[in-house]
């Protein structure tokens, strides 16, 4: 797996060509076996024309010329004639048919990718530029479209073609022949010496394409404040020094890449040279006619251009070597929560909540984040969880999401353990409202439907008026049919929270989890979510995380979290009561807004 890393510093570079990546690649070729034998019968047949024109050829300068046979000339000149217009025909067939087989492999890559991607744990995110992720699934997998698109059928022909071509040679003459390949040992230590140094050249530039693209999306990220700050230009030394380097990586890649045919071409020119020596000077034994020495050109260049093309293709595999590392390492990741042998899905719920002496540590042998967590809660029932930040609140409702699996104890619902359901069988119950909402592009009735893909509009203003946001959105140009960017960026922070709470209360959760989701609402626009909410909740098991003592007043319990542990529990009125941890955060947290007021 790759190292955690920044836009500054690359991935590790393993030493060698990894061959269970390559053969990885025949998973996708697979369910195109039978397209692909097709292609390989007209490949095989364009092969034997390829061989078949020089034999012919020598038999009209032998036999046709010299005797004037005017009947076989011209049947050989009929035959070639036809030989030729189906190999362009046959061309033609295979570069389409090629073309999309690659692209449909293609096509199938990334859907894998896209796919596990989303499967993958929060901290997967959490730890690596998403720009690093983002061009395994775009940049990398295009690099590879030339390569499935034309490169193992074409090179699977060129195999073919080659020995085909060997076999006649030695037929037609075996001494010819074995001079013809008095060169190729110095083809092969040609191409072993630049393997080395082309894989390292392109795995550099791996690295830091990766790295410009991290870069690149974190500027657009932090666009505004780069402009708050006034660091435009400190901004773009950056992206100059990052895109230099990717200059630099690439020119060096091209230089050894690009020494690969003239070396491979010059090896096939000397033995096109040596052929004609050895048939004009009969040097070696070699005693060949005219049609025989054009004959054997033909069959050279019929044996050395799929050399060149196998050693382009080697080329292009040691190029893409590299960047299919990159994306088979991604799908090696292997999410942390998954679906156990045998779950079950998580029938229709009430709502009950146990956790039994729950202990969560992120490693193994790493630190309790929460110590014993012990608690009950009966369907319908209003939980708050206050405390420092730190504490272990969100953690409580990760656990109960099974974003994150218990260490020891264990947590229920309805008595049905987390880890015995199915995943998604037990989030389709739950909304979850976190305070970073994020708004797709779209417009806002799509928002909306997201939590419950075949709800009607009425279901979704319903919803919308429910949480008080109809208000605000038949305010926009087009109401719900209102254009919004990405993130929600045209819309202020308190809408986007109103937009997801429709959404979330619109997927009408049996569970419902809000954690920080009223911190960016106003004063006036609280007030008014929680009075649509009091009619929400009523039914719903919910556990409400917030820093704002005053929106957790009505709560049927408040636990207060410190240190991985309730320190205390009970009602608002209880807790203040007690005078303990609650009624110092209570009251620390009224002396600030006495003093602002002041």
């Amino acid at each position: 797996m790759a190292q955690r890393n920044t836009y500054r510093e690359d991935e590790e570079l393993a030493e060698r060509i990894n061959l269970r990546d390559i053969l990885r690649v025949g998973k996708y070729l697979k369910p195109y076996v039978g397209q692909v034998a097709r292609i390989l019968a007209v490949v095989i047949s364009l092969s034997v024309i390829l061989v078949s024109v020089p034999y012919l050829t020598k038999i009209m300068i032998d036999e046709a010329i010299p005797n004037k046979d005017l009947r076989l000339l011209g049947l050989l000149v009929v035959v070639l004639a036809v030989l030729i217009v189906i190999y362009e025909f046959g061309m033609r067939y295979r570069t389409i048919a090629i073309t999309r087989v690659g692209q449909l492999m293609l096509k199938d890559m990334r859907r894998d990718i896209f796919t596990h991607i989303q499967t993958l744990p929060f901290s997967y995110f959490d730890s690596r530029p998403h720009g690093k992720i983002l061009i395994r699934v775009v940049n990398y997998v295009n690099t590879l479209s030339d390569t499935l698109s034309s490169g193992l059928i074409t090179v699977i022909s060129d195999v073919f073609t080659f020995m085909l071509t060997l076999i006649v040679m030695f037929v037609v003459d075996w001494r010819l022949a074995l001079f013809s390949l008095a060169l190729f040992p110095l083809l092969i230590a040609w191409v072993l010496t630049l393997k080395y140094f082309q894989r390292r050249a392109y795995q550099k530039l791996s690295n830091k394409q990766s790295n410009l693209n991290a870069y690149i999306h974190e500027s657009i990220a932090g666009v505004k404040t780069t402009q708050t700050f006034a660091q435009e230009r400190a901004q773009f030394n950056t992206f100059q020094e990052q895109q230099g380097e990717v200059r630099s990586a690439w020119m060096k890649a091209v230089h050894v890449q690009f020494l690969m045919w003239p070396g491979v071409q010059t090896i096939s020119v000397m033995t096109i040279c040596l052929i004609y020596f050895l048939g004009v000077t009969g040097f070696g034994g070699v005693t060949v006619t005219t049609g025989t020495l054009i004959a054997f050109v033909g069959y050279a260049n019929n044996f050395w251009n799929p050399v060149i093309n196998i050693g382009n293709f080697y080329n292009q595999l040691v190029t893409c070597s590299a960047y299919l590392e990159r994306i088979f390492e991604t799908l090696d990741v292997r999410p942390e929560i998954e679906d156990k042998p045998g779950a079950r899905d998580l029938p229709q719920i009430k709502g009950r909540v146990d956790f039994n002496d729950v202990v969560f540590r992120y490693e193994q042998d790493g630190r309790n984040i929460l110590n014993l967590v012990d608690f009950h809660v009966d369907p319908g029932r209003t939980i708050a969880l206050v405390g420092p930040t730190g504490a272990g609140k969100t953690t409580i409702v990760s656990l109960l999401s099974r974003f994150y699996d218990v260490s020891e104890g264990s947590v229920t619902i309805d008595g049905h353990d987390v880890r015995d359901v199915t995943l998604a069988s037990l989030r389709r119950q739950m909304g979850v409202m976190l305070q970073d909402t994020f708004i797709f592009s779209g417009n806002v009735r799509e928002n909306i439907r997201y939590g419950r893909l075949d709800a009607t509009d009425e279901q979704i203003e319903a919803a919308a008026r429910a949480v008080h946001a109809h208000e605000f959105i038949m305010e926009l140009p087009d109401g719900y049919d209102t254009t919004v960017e990405e993130r929600g960026s045209t819309l202020s922070a308190g809408q986007r929270q109103l937009i997801a709470f429709a959404r979330v209360l619109l997927a009408d959760p049996r569970i419902l989890i809000l954690d920080e989701a009223t911190s960016n609402i106003d004063t006036r626009t609280e007030e008014a979510l929680q009075a649509g909410l009091a009619e929400l909740l009523k039914g719903r098991t919910s556990f409400i995380i917030a820093h704002r003592l005053s929106t957790i007043e009505n709560a049927d319990e408040i636990m207060v979290i410190d240190h991985g542990q309730i320190v205390e529990r009970g009602s608002h009125a209880e807790l203040l009561e007690a005078r303990g941890a609650y009624w110092r955060l209570y009251e620390s947290q009224y002396a600030m807004i006495r003093a602002a007021v002041a």
